[in-house]
């Protein structure tokens, strides 16, 4: 006998192979699970099915309709087809609708971790066919003059990721969604700016969206800067979580950041800092050469060894005169994930306490 509360695992037959699945699992999940190529521009795997954009239909035998498979949970014994032509020229239709309404389809990677999903499938499906032209969805509410998210509704598809993501992932509830039909527009409470609402500017709801109606002002500013976008794999530095992000550079210079979706602790959230602190980075006032106090109060330049002898002589004086427990270490959070290890074992071995802490841990 299965033990109290376990899930049975059944098969259904997916597209002529018959595949395993466990009670509770929808269509699109196992789907996704054997690699079929199911289009989708409302679903995010971290929120609820939402079952809105209704690309993700497939046919099910006995059924009279395509069904939605986000939102179909699989019964045992199934017959599942996910790509027949009647199905594909059905999500052609549908992208050539949602295409027909928006300003452009060809926006910068730069907007946001998602902002290439309409484009693609639109590529995909060819669907770039101006069949249904007419008036244009979404009023932009581009004169928002909060510094981080641009809010270029003229590209919105109402998929609702960017509300939903905000209220189920960071219980902000900040943004939502007004009147119905072509002049559903998502908006804030009392239709304000985003800095005037609940909004924490985690960012997660640029990270989101598929079209880009929702961008990243900071990256967006080195739209026109030369170079290809390269991504980088490292953690956050600001806190103790240890959010994994990439990078992204164009040559030299950090232009953005997105949140990594697979990242063990954070699993595509960030924090505002986390998202959008990264100008210290290349800031003109960074200190690039090490400065020392001269005998006339001043601080001038000085190589790497004096300024490290200085500093060593320093601590020694202070550690004979007044014990180890005179010296308090405060980790940078703007300092890579080495540097923080290697100030905890400057105090906890160097002088033999736990007199370390972190600037941003709280």
């Amino acid at each position: 006998m299965n033990p109290p509360n376990s899930k049975q695992t059944e098969t259904i037959t997916l597209d002529g192979e018959e595949v395993t699945f466990t009670e509770g699992e929808t269509i699109y999940e196992i789907s996704e699970r054997h690699r079929k190529e199911i289009p989708t521009l409302c679903y995010d795997p971290r929120l609820e099915a939402f079952g809105g954009c209704r690309l993700c239909v497939v046919e099910v035998e006995g059924s009279r309709n395509p069904v939605a498979s986000c939102t179909t949970q699989a019964t045992p014994g199934m017959v599942v087809r996910t790509g027949t032509d009647e199905i594909e020229k059905y999500r052609k239709t549908l992208l050539e609708m949602v295409a027909s309404e928006n300003r452009e389809l060809d926006v910068d990677s730069l907007r946001g971790y998602a902002s290439q999903e309409l484009t693609t499938l639109v590529n995909r499906y060819e669907a770039r066919t101006g069949r249904f032209i007419g008036a244009q969805s979404g009023t932009s509410n581009t004169d928002d003059k909060n510094p981080f998210i641009l809010r270029d509704y003229d590209l919105c598809i109402s998929c609702y990721r960017c509300v939903r993501v905000c209220a189920e992932q960071e219980g902000d509830y900040a943004i939502s969604v007004m009147n119905r039909g072509f002049h559903t527009q998502i908006t804030t409470e009392f239709n304000g700016e985003l800095r005037d609402s609940a909004c924490t500017f985690c960012g997660q709801c640029v990270q989101t969206c598929p079209t880009g109606a929702l961008a990243d002002k900071k990256a967006m500013r080195a739209v026109d800067r030369p170079g290809e976008i390269e991504k980088t794999r490292t953690i956050c530095p600001y806190c103790g979580v240890g959010c994994s992000i990439d990078l992204l550079t164009k040559e030299d210079r950090i232009v953005g950041i997105h949140p990594a979706m697979d990242g063990p602790a954070n699993e595509g959230a960030l924090c505002v800092k986390g998202q959008f602190a990264f100008d210290f980075v290349h800031h003109p006032d960074r200190l690039t050469t090490p400065l020392v106090r001269g005998e006339d109060g001043d601080l001038h330049e000085a190589s790497w060894d004096e300024a490290l002898d200085r500093a060593a002589e320093g601590f020694r004086r202070v550690n004979e005169k007044h014990g180890r427990h005179s010296v308090y270490g405060v980790a940078s959070g703007r300092a890579p994930s080495e540097a923080a290890y290697l100030m905890q074992k400057f105090i906890r071995v160097g002088f033999g306490t736990n007199y370390i802490d972190n600037c941003s841990r709280a």
